[in-house]
């Protein structure tokens, strides 16, 4: 405990050192998303209460501390706001669509030994639940995208103010897709670091490639992995339309 103590020190001094008042609220804002994480989850231990909807809450509540919380209530953290919430809306369902069709919710076989003990009769949707897990784990990166694309587009307008829609709408593309790259190997190597044991495990069980990917814990984290690079990839489009066109009708008006 002392040692977790001394990192969060150190997170600390350094952030408010770099980000002054910013950086405060930075870091105190991992806690304020802490408390929405461990809170939605204690609800979807309760089967009368909708996952996917407590989902979708507790992305829009974890956006509004991440943006408007961190960087105050301007054009560029709204348009990133409103992005947001508009590619989650969309990756709900076709996440829903994807995991009803896989059908590779609940625990693999590799897992019985460590859940043997335990009752399975809880009452609750395990393929939702992977849908949640698939947005809390991407909705970082995706506001991270939007609140980017934004930005630039935002200083481009200033820099370039005779500037028309369309080219302002191409330039938030071209910044995009220099994004898309970083974060989606981002994404990949994160998830796939969290289970580098199980690969091992893997190679020592002697699985074949063919067991490997049919696997349902290995199929899981895997569409895991394309759900969340779609997501990133959706919100540059509409994070680029919403700028244009919200920039520019700001300014005429």
């Amino acid at each position: 405990m002392n040692v977790l103590i001394l990192l969060a020190l150190i997170l600390l001094v350094l952030m408010v050192w770099i980000g002054g008042k910013q950086g405060l609220r930075s870091f105190l804002s991992l806690f304020m998303n802490f408390g929405v994480f461990f809170f939605t989850l204690a609800l979807m231990l309760n089967p009368d209460f909708d996952p996917i909807i407590l989902t979708f809450i507790a992305s829009a509540l974890i956006g509004c501390i991440s943006l408007f919380f961190i960087n105050e209530v301007n054009r560029t953290t709204v348009i990133a706001f409103i992005s947001t919430m508009i590619t989650i809306s969309l990756l709900l369902v076709f996440i829903v669509f994807v995991s009803n069709t896989l059908m590779i919710q609940g625990f693999g076989e590799e897992e019985t030994e460590a859940i043997s003990g335990y009752s399975l009769y809880i009452g609750i949707d395990f393929m939702k639940i992977g849908v949640s897990v698939i947005i809390m784990s991407t909705i970082g990166a995706i506001m991270d995208v939007a609140i980017s694309i934004a930005a630039s587009m935002q200083e481009m307008r200033k820099q370039y103010p005779l500037i028309k829609k369309t080219e302002l709408y191409h330039s938030g593309i071209d910044i995009g897709r220099d994004l898309l790259s970083t974060d989606t190997n981002t994404l990949f190597f994160a998830f796939f670091g969290g289970y580098l044991a199980l690969l091992i495990w893997f190679k020592d069980l002697s699985y074949s490639v063919g067991e490997i990917v049919n696997s349902k814990i290995f199929s899981s984290e895997m569409m895991l992995i394309f759900c969340a690079g779609t997501g990133i990839a959706v919100v540059i489009p509409i994070t680029s339309w919403i700028s244009a066109n919200y920039l520019l009708k700001e300014d005429v008006n």
